[in-house]
């Protein structure tokens, strides 16, 4: 009866069958101590094959099981070297694996990981009805501004026949109007951010309210910020609701150029990153088209304002200068595209930082002038007031969201030319979760 063989060492029976090499197998059979790890990719890309540990290192191994999920989900070698980037695999890191940047890389593990079975891709639309559906978007685009023209022009209507008959009557009519017009047009707005390129995946409900609140509270301000700032430093002041129209006629008509760039930029970076051969030539390409679509949005807004001007009775000529409280305006327009656009490509929390830092700078200044008015608080208003006197109480809004919306085009100009941002709808969400449920159980992958 043969005796069976010893174990002996580190080597476990214990352990699965595929954390065994066959020189551990043969060696624990022989009696021999062999050390083996119970780790295939314990190897390190830095001290090579480990110590006492025989055979030839393979520093990429460890790298190909971490990443295996997205490495057999891919369908180019650029969408795993756009992954690798989101995890933060950089060409320096590259070069500890022995590969000139992360695309070689990328190359080497897209050969290496066998393909995972894909479902068959769903049948394309008929040609006629992906033009309707892209009518019917362009005409949701368009709903949000039509809407708001249309209640600002009753609602102004209405007050000007009230000033010449019964005023009373006249008012809650208008007021009835205004309520209504201005449901549908959050309505509408409301289902344009749902649908089209400026829907938002993956963001989370706390994250999504505090977004709300803080354009919420944007939106009010545009509406009556300047009003309130200017009774606050300089007692009672009339309430005009020319400016406040104006405001709001611009903003909901900015609905339709903003989708529009959005759609824009998505596209032709999602082309760019198909026939692309390498991060650093993505990255140059999408650079000149980001730049393209903030200037093309800032053309768009300044054909717009003699547009609002027309539509709102009590606005300046069309041919006037850019005023102070439609600077504001504009500016803050261009805060809500860039915010929207970061959320859009999955930077939540940094298009969320920039409308908040907006919203505490135009808090701050109301607290301030608020303060000011209890006795001995005078100098806490200095500022505000110095600012307000030279340049109009507009000057906060603009301040606030300007140096916000700086902050956010930085930013943006950075993260959204990267490869990483531009995979599927939520895919960075999504990496980051698979990329830890794969750390965890890389050790226990078989090589």
């Amino acid at each position: 009866m043969t005796t069976p063989p010893r174990w002996n060492g580190p080597f476990d029976p214990a352990s699965s069958d595929s954390d065994r090499g066959p020189g551990a197998l043969s060696g624990a059979l022989s009696g021999a101590r062999v050390p083996v790890s119970r780790r295939p990719d314990e190897a390190s890309p830095r001290t090579g094959a480990g110590k006492g540990r025989r055979g030839p290192a393979d520093p990429v191994r460890a790298l190909m099981h971490r990443h295996h999920d997205l490495c057999a989900r891919a369908v180019d070698p650029l969408e795993i070297a756009a992954g690798l980037e989101a995890h933060g695999v950089t060409d320096r890191t590259a070069a500890r694996f022995r590969h000139r940047d992360v695309f070689s890389l990328a190359e080497e593990l897209y050969a290496r990981v066998e393909r995972a079975e894909e479902p068959e891709p769903p049948a394309a639309p008929a040609p006629g009805r992906a033009l309707g559906v892209r009518m019917v978007l362009g005409a949701l685009w368009l709903l949000p501004g039509a809407l708001c023209v249309a209640t600002a022009f009753a609602v102004l209507h209405v007050d000007a026949v009230g000033n010449a008959g019964n005023v009373g009557k006249d008012a809650t009519i208008g007021l009835a109007v205004g309520a209504g017009g201005a449901l549908l047009t959050v309505i509408a707005l409301w289902l344009c951010l749902r649908r089209g390129p400026l829907r938002v995946h993956g963001s989370g409900r706390g994250g999504r309210i505090a977004h709300v609140l803080c354009t919420c509270w944007l939106l009010g301000y545009a509406a009556a910020g300047d009003w309130l700032l200017t009774g606050l430093l300089d007692g009672r002041s009339p309430y005009e609701a020319a400016p406040a129209a104006e405001a709001a006629v611009l903003l909901s008509l900015a609905v339709a150029p903003a989708a529009w760039c959005a759609r824009w930029f998505a596209v032709r970076a999602r082309r760019r990153l198909a026939a692309g051969r390498g991060l650093d030539e993505f990255a140059a390409g999408v650079r000149p088209l980001f730049a393209g679509v903030v200037t093309a949005y800032l053309c768009g807004l300044a054909a717009l304002v003699p547009a609002a001007r027309l539509t709102v009775p009590g606005s300046p000529p069309a041919a006037a200068p850019l005023s102070t409280a439609e600077a504001a305006v504009v500016a803050l327009c261009g805060l809500l595209l860039l915010a929207r656009l970061l959320a859009v490509h999955g930077f939540h929390r940094a298009a969320l930082s920039g409308v908040a830092v907006a919203c505490a700078v135009q808090a701050a200044a109301l607290a301030m002038a608020a303060a000011a008015r209890l006795p001995g608080a005078a100098p806490l208003g200095a500022p505000v007031a110095r600012l307000t006197a030279a340049q109009g109480a507009a000057a906060v809004p603009v301040a606030a969201c300007g140096a916000a919306a700086l902050a956010l085009l930085i930013h943006a100009f950075g993260v959204l030319c990267r490869a990483s941002a531009h995979g599927a709808p939520g895919a960075r969400t999504t990496r980051t979760a698979s990329a830890t449920r794969i750390t965890r159980t890389a050790a226990n992958r078989a090589p």
